[in-house]
């Protein structure tokens, strides 16, 4: 199954999105390396279109050990946010009940809980059969796993714990 950045973006459900995750190729921590745009790839999931009214601009991996796991801004103009400011698991639990609209203000308030600090760092990690690199939360019970869909694309799995299946999304390099 070969699928385009643009046709993820449309969405597809969840068996198909994990039917493809598990189709693609590992990646190492070298090969991902850089500053990343993201989006996301709706499947049903309880957290599916909150990034997108937030004003998430994508991820920046430093080296294995210093990444910032959520920037935010425009290019130009981005700024990485403490993850542990975000409620994760309040989100998910409330998820489609939660109004997608974009907030007014949201880009201040994430502003107030931006850091110089990373947090996050990269590992190998086995996720669905297979070792990929993943990005692991420093304060947060989250792992996102990461599979090649092209040289500048990746499909992330978000694995947050009490989610009964993976919140899928796209980082495309800068």
């Amino acid at each position: 199954m070969t699928l385009t950045a643009l046709e993820l973006q449309a969405g597809l459900s969840s068996d198909t999105a994990c039917e493809l995750y598990d189709s693609l190729p590992s990646v190492t921590i070298d090969e991902i390396l850089g500053q990343w745009h993201g989006s996301e790839v709706p499947t049903g999931h309880p957290l599916d279109g909150l990034l997108a009214v937030s004003g998430w601009y994508g991820k920046r991996f430093d080296s294995a050990d210093h990444v910032h796991p959520l920037l935010f801004g425009e290019p130009g103009d981005l700024y990485p946010v403490n993850p542990g400011s975000v409620p994760m698991n309040l989100l998910n639990t409330l998820g489609t009940r939660m109004p997608r609209p974009k907030i007014r203000g949201i880009t201040t308030a994430f502003k107030a809980v931006r850091t110089r600090r990373h947090r996050a760092r990269l590992r190998n990690v086995e996720y669905r059969g297979k070792v990929s690199a993943a990005m692991v939360y420093d304060q947060l019970a989250i792992i996102d796993h990461f599979r090649r869909l092209d040289d500048d694309t990746l499909l992330g799995a978000m694995d947050l714990r009490n989610s009964p299946r993976p919140y899928f999304f796209l980082l495309e390099r800068d």
